[in-house]
């Protein structure tokens, strides 16, 4: 079985916030958005934008790319755990 990817927001938590001894309402006001709003996406309650993913990286010296990576490995994997069993395809090639 395949291992579920990790959400970026708790990866933006664990691995940026918490080493830095950041808390959320403080890391909200450096990016520039709400508290609410970063509290959903490192809670999991909510997909990274594309947006939030310039934020954190100009932020973090990283790229946009790298975070939206994560978030699609993410959707991608439950997007196929949903994927009705008897939907028939064609194959295009």
């Amino acid at each position: 079985m395949i291992r579920q990817p990790t959400h970026p927001g708790e990866v933006f938590l664990k691995d940026v916030l918490g080493p830095l001894g950041i808390n959320i309402t403080d890391a909200a006001k450096m990016l520039g958005i709400t508290r609410k709003t970063l509290s959903e996406f490192v809670n999991g309650k909510s997909a990274l934008s594309p947006e939030m993913a310039i934020r954190i990286a100009k932020a973090t010296a990283t790229t946009p790319e790298s975070w939206m990576a994560m978030q699609m490995k993410l959707t991608l994997f439950l997007a196929s755990q949903h994927e009705p069993e008897n939907v028939k395809v064609a194959c295009l090639a």
